[in-house]
């Protein structure tokens, strides 16, 4: 509880930087069982018109989890987490995944959080409730 006693809302959380990487949309299709060829096949990506492969959408989300839990460090957990999901996302892309508190409330804190890539174009936003151990 340590951490919350110091929040306050307009406190931004520290950015987690991520670059996707082939390896890594293989992985995650091996462990996700989304084996779509838009994440995985360069030509058929660019057959239907996406220009080359995209990241999973729910990769680029679980880069924004980390991003939070890194900052929690096992002081409190996420209780709730929704994004929009607004731009494609591509190997070698550079994501900045940010947050800000937007509402303390008695034992957790609403944030605001996005994912932007290095055009500064948003790539998912959506918030999260921190629910911090008593």
């Amino acid at each position: 509880m340590e951490k919350f006693a110091v929040l306050q809302a307009g406190a931004s959380i520290p950015e987690r930087v991520w670059i996707p990487t082939d390896m890594q949309l293989r992985q995650y299709a091996e462990a996700s069982g989304d084996y779509n060829p838009i994440h995985l096949d360069e030509k058929f990506a660019q057959q239907v018109g996406l220009g080359g492969v995209i990241a999973h959408g729910m990769l680029t989300m679980a880069q924004v989890g980390a991003m939070l839990t890194q900052w929690l460090n096992g002081e409190g957990s996420i209780s709730q987490f929704e994004v929009r999901f607004q731009n494609m996302v591509r190997p070698g892309d550079t994501i900045h995944c940010t947050g800000v508190i937007k509402e303390k409330l008695a034992n957790a804190v609403v944030c605001d959080v996005k994912a932007l890539n290095q055009k500064s174009m948003e790539i998912i936003a959506g918030s999260a409730v921190i629910t911090f151990k008593d």
